[in-house]
This record gives C-alpha cells, sequence and structure tokens, in this order.
C-alpha cells in the first residue's frame, strides 16, 4: 500500500518467488543463484527496501545498539573516540546511544539504571574523574550486559579495557623536556582517583629519577582544567625557585597554562617550555603550537567498539577479560625548546 513502508513479502510478490527465498538473498546465502541475488539487489534498491528494525531485534533477540557513556562530548579526545565507535558500529548494523556524565558521578549512576531499563546490546563506558565506587556498573555486568570500558576505567571491576599508554607518554613528554635543558619541571596533575593521573604521575616522576632529578613536592599539584590552570599558574610562577616547564595532563590545561605565561611576560618556550596531553585541535591554534603527546582517540574508540562486539557476538563460554593498550606519540610543537 502506497505510504506504508516495503516488506520482504512486497519484494517477492514483484519477483514471483517466496519471501524466504528473498531473505536468504539478502543475506547472500550460496543456495540462492547469483541471478535472484542480483534481482533482489535491484529491487531492494528501487524500492528503497529496508530491514525492519523492531522485527530484527525480536528474532535475533538482539536491539543492535549499544549505549556509551563519556565524561564530556566537547573534550577532542572524546569526539575522537565516540566517531572511531559510531564508524565502526554503523558499519556493523549497529547504533549508538551517547550519555554524557559531565564528571558527575551521580548523574553516572542515573545514566546507568536508565541503560538497565532499555535493551542494549552492550555498554562502552569511560568513568568520569569523581566516581570511586564501582557498584552501579558492576550491576550492569551482573545483568549479563558486556561492558568494556576505555580510557578511564574502573580498576576494581574484571572487564575488557581499551587504555592509553599513560605511564610512557608521560615518561617520554618529561624526557624531551630534561633533554631540550629543563631543570625545574613542574607538573599539573590530574585527580588522584582516576588511573590516566597516576599513570602521567608515575611516568613524568620516573622520567625525573632516571635523569637524577630531585622530587619536588612543590612542583606537582592537581591541576586538570583550563581554569585551574589560569588560577594554579600564577602562584607557580611566583615560587622563589619557579619551574622552567610544566608537564601538563591535557591540553586545555596546558592553553590554559600558555594564556597566564604570556600575560605574565613570560617567554614560551625560551624561559618556560610547555608540554600537553591529547593532540586536540587546541594544541594546534595555540600561539605558539602545543607541544604534546597524541593519545589516538579514533583508534581507541574503533578497538573499544571491536571488542565489545566480540563479547556480545562470543558463542562460546566467555573467554576471561582483556586488556589492550594504544601506544602514545609525542608531537613536538613550538611550546618547547629545540634540542
Amino acid at each position: 500500500m502506497k505510504g506504508q513502508p516495503v516488506t520482504i513479502k512486497d519484494i517477492a510478490r514483484e519477483l514471483g518467488v517466496s519471501p524466504s527465498t528473498v531473505s536468504r538473498a539478502l543475506k547472500d546465502h550460496p543456495d540462492i543463484s547469483p541471478t535472484t541475488k542480483l534481482q533482489v539487489r535491484e529491487l531492494v534498491e528501487k524500492l528503497k527496501y529496508r530491514p525492519n528494525a523492531v522485527a530484527l531485534s525480536l528474532r535475533s533477540r538482539r536491539s543492535y545498539t549499544v549505549g556509551l557513556i563519556v565524561p564530556e562530548i566537547v573534550h577532542h579526545f572524546f569526539s575522537s573516540v565516540i566517531s572511531g565507535i559510531e564508524d565502526l558500529a554503523i558499519d556493523t548494523g549497529y547504533n549508538v546511544c551517547i550519555f554524557q556524565s559531565n564528571e558527575m558521578v551521580d548523574r553516572e549512576i542515573k545514566i546507568t539504571e536508565a541503560i538497565r531499563s532499555t535493551q542494549v546490546d552492550g555498554v562502552l563506558v569511560s568513568i568520569s574523574k569523581t566516581t570511586e565506587k564501582s557498584g552501579h556498573l558492576r550491576e550492569l555486568i551482573d545483568e549479563g550486559i558486556p561492558l568494556v570500558f576505555f580510557d578511564r576505567a574502573c580498576e576494581d571491576i574484571e572487564a575488557d579495557k581499551v587504555i592509553v599508554d599513560d605511564f610512557n607518554g608521560a615518561f617520554n613528554a618529561v624526557e624531551h623536556l630534561i633533554r631540550t635543558g629543563c631543570k625545574r619541571i613542574a607538573h599539573f596533575s590530574a585527580p588522584k582517583s582516576l588511573q590516566i593521573g597516576y599513570q602521567r604521575k608515575r611516568g613524568y616522576i620516573s622520567a625525573l629519577e632516571k635523569h637524577g632529578f630531585d622530587i619536588d613536592d612543590s612542583l606537582i599539584v592537581k591541576c586538570d582544567t583550563f581554569e585551574e590552570a589560569q588560577a594554579v599558574t600564577p602562584g607557580m610562577m611566583n615560587l622563589p625557585d619557579p619551574p622552567d616547564a610544566i608537564f601538563a595532563v591535557n591540553d586545555l590545561t596546558a592553553a590554559g597554562v600558555l594564556k597566564v605565561l604570556k600575560e605574565m611576560g613570560r617567554k614560551v618556550p625560551d624561559e618556560v617550555s610547555i608540554v600537553g596531553f591529547t593532540d586536540g585541535l587546541v594544541s594546534r591554534v595555540t600561539d605558539p603550537p602545543l607541544t604534546t603527546v597524541s593519545q589516538h582517540g579514533y583508534e581507541i574508540g574503533k578497538r573499544a567498539m571491536n571488542m565489545l562486539l566480540e563479547r556480545i557476538n562470543a558463542l562460546e563460554e566467555a573467554a576471561p577479560p582483556r586488556t589492550e593498550i594504544v601506544k602514545t606519540e609525542l608531537i613536538i610543537r613550538g611550546t618547547t625548546r629545540k634540542g
């Protein structure tokens, strides 16, 4: 009927074959002749046939939908991850429902409650910076919903993870500062509750220790936003013995540092070098462009989605959880001296 969605029965009637023949032709079944497959594809194209998602989910007991929880959509790294996830999801017939916690654990808990009441085939999660307890995420696993962490993970939950090589990324960044002549290197760090913050701080300390530098606690401060950098940087630079380099936990923090240093009349990188961590758009538009550590967010997204699909499609007894680590890359630009 005009105005109604085209069905497999409509296609079968047009071609004078059975609906099951059309269905098997669409699945490229070997029992269907190449001629019939071609006729079906051409008519599908002409009539703009689209499979009924509800009917498919009822037959397969799948919704072909996955939930995605991110701390912030506006953050370049997470938007890159989302692109990687969505590209693979679309290629494999899945839809992605995106939720953002806005870095608030209470909101993250409400999101998981909403997900539990809907039909999703799996969940991808990067926890908020205020998430310290994991009970709400463990409930998803207990209910049989496959879950994959990416970037930020709960260490006390046995689950698949795709994480960044934060330790070596930080180590290489700080070693670059040392090799270009920096003697007092400060670190603007993430909250202690986040593994990414812990690993980047550990990499910072290990690089200093390797080169015989003392660890000065006055040079390590919690500061992981643009706004915090604007508030913290003046005090850091007014120390009796101020730093000649700052390694920031992310690019936005590094950009805040750069803004304040320019306002204070400090020359970058001649007087103070800066290194960030992300390699987002902001690192390319600062003046000078920001030296940073690339996290390869798009690749992380594709790997996380692929890992989730493997869990969803697993026919045998579930394999032990595994962790994939994505290597980083130091991108040298204008905020660090030449070696």
